[in-house]
């Protein structure tokens, strides 16, 4: 299976490139709904890698697959700016997925 790259910024692209994983710079919500619909349809496509922007622009998608798809792992990753969210956001994260306060 490979992994694929949906960015909204070139240095991301470049430096996943250089490991070896393929992708597209996407700005427009259309255009990103568009690609992250590709390579779902893609059977060679196990993890599809996306940065917080982009799934910022595309949160309810992202969501409807990480519910309902079996194939697809979608990952999201920090820009080269880093993560915008708190530092908690992690721990803010399992307690709106499982209810559980840690």
């Amino acid at each position: 299976m490979k992994s694929f790259l949906i960015s909204d910024n070139r240095d991301t692209l470049l430096a996943m490139r250089l490991a070896g994983i393929d992708g597209i710079i996407a700005h427009e919500k259309e255009e990103i709904l568009k690609q992250l619909n590709s390579a779902l349809k893609d059977k060679n496509i196990g993890i599809i890698i996306i940065t917080e922007r982009i799934q910022d622009k595309i949160m309810d998608r992202v969501m409807e697959v990480r519910i309902n798809e079996n194939n697809h792992l979608i990952v999201t990753i920090p820009d080269r700016h880093g993560f915008s969210s708190k530092e908690d956001f992690i721990t803010k994260y399992i307690n709106e997925s499982i209810g559980i306060k840690i």
